[in-house]
């Protein structure tokens, strides 16, 4: 009996011992277990800090890389005199190129970087603004050799935080800026058009004249490599928009030469077949960036106006990307033009005077039916003015002597005229 009391004392102990020592450990757990929360916490904490400097940064860089790749240059700028912009008013003026559509931003909204929106269009009362789509473009690019191995507009695409498809994809990026302009046209309350066929173009011109302000927008591709090697991608591109293209950037292509290319060869045969297939619909064949040999096929092929919608002369400035005479003549005599570039590598200079030298010289070589504007603003290039300045170039082309006809027509009415007679009805 006392042996089993003793037992039972003995029980009595171990089961007390073993609760004392269950109780401490109980206590020690749950003394942990705030930590493990606070751990928890901190660290969903630092991760929501994370994402909310990668947000900023994603919203923010891809402004700071336009601001540093298209600069306004500080240039001293003779102020247009009361009678040059009296006329500059009384304009149809016309751009044939802007890459606006590549930036992050909207078109309908000044912005404080780039040189191309609605509201400075309108202060430089532009009529029409061709609005072209950039899809690729090489690192290093440069204007004497490049490949397609490198690509600039990738990671861009990418930190713009543009939808996936278009991430690897230059016909998606063409087909997003086509919904880009779109989208814009949609929300500008009449104030930007969609200019796809004669039609549009002739309502434009004549709502102006009565004292519209209504801008037109025309939409071009910059290099068909963004067919992809897929002749129906043509197509699907007029029918979201296209009515302008070049055939080639600054590499060589599945249908073309370019111009800074490597082997630069000629057209192949895509490159004919999507030749004949833009003069059927009503596009516009643009020159700019193709190889001499293609340039000239194109020529030969035209049976109607071709352009070089943006660039500058051998004559006056000596770089690997400008019309030779011969080309220039070639262009004039399909009835097209040539669209005089404000940048550096076009015009060798930044200022007024080297764009008008390079207007000066196609008048001189082909005519003034040949001579046009073709900005490239908004192409990564460094520019004397915006598009809200143009009456600089009117003012320019006055004090040098060329008559208000001449400047109607240097100023956009010969690029009115072109499009007149390739759009679709």
């Amino acid at each position: 009996m006392n042996a089993a009391k003793r037992d039972t004392a003995g029980d009595s102990g171990a089961s007390g011992a073993t609760a004392t020592s269950g109780a401490t450990a109980t206590s020690a757990k749950e003394k942990r277990r705030p930590k493990k929360h606070r751990g928890w916490k901190i660290g969903g904490a630092i991760l929501a800090v994370l994402v909310v400097i990668v947000a900023v940064v994603l919203a923010v860089a891809p402004g700071i890389v336009e601001k540093q790749l298209n600069p306004v240059a500080e240039v001293d700028l003779k102020d247009p005199s009361p009678e040059a912009r009296e006329l500059h008013g009384r304009l149809t003026i016309a751009d044939m190129h802007s890459d606006a559509l590549l930036w992050k931003r909207s078109i309908l909204d000044r912005a404080e970087r780039g040189h191309v929106d609605l509201p400075r269009l309108r202060e430089g009362n532009v009529a029409l603004q061709v609005f072209a789509s950039v899809t690729r473009s090489p690192r290093g690019q440069n204007l004497d050799g490049n490949t397609d191995e490198t690509d600039n507009i990738t990671p861009l695409s990418v930190a713009q935080l543009q939808p996936p498809r278009t991430w690897n994809s230059p016909f998606e990026r063409s087909m997003h800026h086509a919904e880009k302009l779109d989208r814009a046209v949609e929300g500008s309350d009449g104030q930007l058009r969609w200019i796809r066929t004669k039609g549009d173009l002739e309502a434009l011109v004549a709502d102006r004249e009565a004292s519209g302000d209504a801008i037109g927008a025309l939409y071009a591709l910059e290099g068909l490599h963004n067919l992809e090697g897929d002749a129906s991608n043509l197509r699907k591109l007029y029918d979201a928009g296209a009515r302008m293209a070049g055939f080639t950037h600054f590499f060589d292509n599945e249908v073309a030469g370019s111009m800074h290319g490597v082997d630069r060869g000629g057209l192949t045969d895509l490159g004919r077949e999507m030749f004949e297939q833009m003069q059927q619909l009503g596009m516009v064949v643009d020159l700019a960036h193709a190889s001499p040999k293609a340039m000239e096929e194109m020529i030969s092929l035209a049976d109607g106006p071709v352009v070089y919608s943006h660039g500058g002369v051998r004559a006056t400035c000596d770089v690997n990307r400008n019309l030779t005479d011969e080309q220039i003549r070639g262009i004039a005599g399909t009835g097209g033009v040539i669209g005089v570039g404000y940048w550096e590598d076009a015009v060798c200079g930044l200022g007024v005077e080297p764009v008008a030298d390079a207007i000066d010289h196609v008048v001189e070589v082909a005519g003034i039916d040949a001579a046009a504007l073709g900005s490239d603003f908004d192409g990564s290039v460094e520019v004397p003015w915006d598009t809200s300045r143009l009456a600089v170039i009117t003012q320019e082309l006055m004090d040098r002597g060329y008559s208000e006809e001449d400047i109607a027509k240097i100023m956009g009415g010969n690029t009115v005229r072109v499009l007149g007679e390739v759009l679709p009805e």
